[in-house]
């Protein structure tokens, strides 16, 4: 399968399906959350993706590409930290809290994998 565009990525598919669910799950959220848990959340969920799409722009400079793609992990480690809250504060459900951790580790570990096997674009 060629990569075309940062939609072909299967980990940008995946952080993509992540942000929405994390939105999706948020919508539950207190109101009084609205400006902290439920925005950072969805920030550090949707800068996921966002920056794969943008490291996939950069990607003629292998090491802009994969800055990007380091932002994302830390991004995704942010997310797992939201959502540990998220359960401890009883928003979520154990299970779902578990369904998304598990997603997110998948994910991480596609992250880091796509980030170490990367190869010059160029060559």
């Amino acid at each position: 399968m060629s990569i075309n565009t940062f939609l072909d990525l299967e980990v940008y598919q995946l952080a993509h399906k992540f942000a929405m669910k994390i939105f999706e799950i948020t919508h539950r959220f207190p109101p009084e959350e609205k400006y902290s848990l439920t925005d950072q959340i969805r920030r550090s969920s949707r800068s996921i993706a966002v920056n794969t799409a943008e490291g996939w722009g950069k990607r003629l400079y292998v090491g802009n590409f994969k800055r990007h793609l380091v932002d994302g992990m830390g991004s995704l480690e942010e997310s797992k930290s939201w959502l540990l809250f998220a359960k401890d504060c009883n928003y979520i459900a154990i299970d779902i809290y578990n369904q998304l951790f598990a997603e997110a580790e998948v994910l991480g570990s596609k992250l880091r994998r796509l980030y170490d096997n990367w190869k010059d674009f160029n060559t």
